[in-house]
């Protein structure tokens, strides 16, 4: 069956520090997840009703997405559901779907729950049991048990056929709002049914909502390596994982050719599928000449940061024969780990050598390699 949505993101979100619908949510805007998942389910058309002024902020999160347009919401959520019909291009009889742009986890399940109770009911809503004793306590102290046999909490999207929604809200005449569009078909004379809701449906309303959506998103554990090389030249000191080490020679390279931080750039960066350090920070770039390898690990970082995921631990193998990194360990774990904002047990350095063999043994040069895990958002 074939259907229309309206996702109502014209509110301020206050209760949760404001424009909710515009935060990241595993590294995707909330509003951005709701068009997805609705045109996942098979949404032939989509309304997103904005607050005034809002329209260049949706261009720029719903980017690449296609199958939507804006309107402009009212005061209340009621004016900003009509206004979300108005601007719809279906007929009267599809089925149509309002949803809270604050309930991002939609599944697909839930969609195909509505459509197959609009068959036998003029509307559908998503809804959970109430499995909390209820108390009542106005002014902070029980005064008394609320029975919560036969209660439900209502999710959102609700479903309803175009006209018939239409219908119920030109003949709504009550001063005060409704609680949403199930109460106005209600009040009409409509039959609504409850269908089993989700808790991943959850209503981003206060700050602490936000922990709890990102512990509800599928994850992925990636993991990444690394591995660089840089030859020996003249020098007094050698940069290593982050530290300067005294040596008599040093490591010769376009940056401060810190190999142990590059392997580990590269590890991180391969996690996430985002290029090398190269693509990043081109050797052949003048305005990297030199520069600190700190910014290079940092930049991808923030890399997985943005992706929504967080590093679990790194690992980072220092190939040489000198110089000894052992009496430096300490100090380049902790040096990572400040980097990398992460605890000092999950970071490790190692060294070996390759017994007098090779490039590494003959002191031509010294190698890194590196592994970092990462926990990601699920790209579905």
């Amino acid at each position: 069956m074939t259907f229309s949505g309206i996702i109502v993101a014209a509110g301020s979100g206050s209760r949760a520090g404001g424009d909710k619908q515009w935060r990241d949510l595993g590294g995707r805007p909330v509003l951005r997840r709701c068009v997805e998942a609705l045109l996942a389910a098979g949404a032939e058309e989509i309304v997103v009703v904005l607050a005034p002024g809002a329209e260049a902020r949706a261009l720029e999160v719903l980017s690449g997405l296609s199958g939507w347009r804006a309107a402009i919401g009212g005061s209340t959520r009621a004016a900003s559901v009509r206004a979300g019909l108005a601007a719809l291009a279906c007929p009267p009889d599809q089925p149509v779907l309002i949803h809270d742009a604050a309930r991002p986890l939609l599944p697909k399940a839930i969609v195909q729950r509505l459509l197959e109770a609009l068959e036998m009911h003029d509307g559908a809503v998503p809804a959970l049991p109430v499995t909390d004793s209820l108390r009542r306590g106005p002014a902070g102290t029980m005064e008394g048990v609320v029975d919560r046999e036969g209660l439900w909490r209502a999710q959102t999207p609700q479903a309803f056929k175009r006209r018939v929604i239409e219908q119920a809200y030109a003949a709504w005449a009550d001063e005060q709002a409704p609680a949403d569009e199930a109460e106005v078909l209600q009040r009409y004379g409509g039959r609504v049914a409850l269908v089993a809701g989700d808790p991943r449906l959850m209503k981003l309303t206060y700050p602490e909502d936000f922990a709890m959506a990102e512990a509800l998103l599928p994850r992925q554990i990636r993991i990444g390596s690394g591995y660089d090389v840089h030859r020996w030249g003249p020098g007094g000191s050698v940069w290593l994982c982050g530290i300067e080490v005294p040596h008599d020679q040093t490591l010769i390279g376009h940056s401060d050719a810190d190999a142990g931080l590059h392997a580990l750039t590269d590890a991180l960066l391969g996690a996430i599928a985002d290029g090398d350090i190269g693509d990043h920070f081109p050797p052949t770039d003048p305005k990297w000449k030199g520069a600190s390898s700190d910014r290079f690990l940092v930049h991808a970082a923030e890399r997985v940061k943005a992706r929504g995921g967080c590093i679990v631990n790194v690992d980072v193998t220092l190939i040489c024969e000198r110089p000894k990194v052992k009496p430096h360990r300490d100090a380049m774990r902790q040096r990572i780990a400040d980097l990398l904002e992460l605890p000092l047990d999950a970071v490790s350095v190692k060294a070996t050598t390759t017994e007098g063999l090779g490039f590494t043994g003959r002191g031509e040069g010294l190698a890194a390699q590196a592994v970092a895990t990462v926990d990601l958002p699920a790209s579905t």
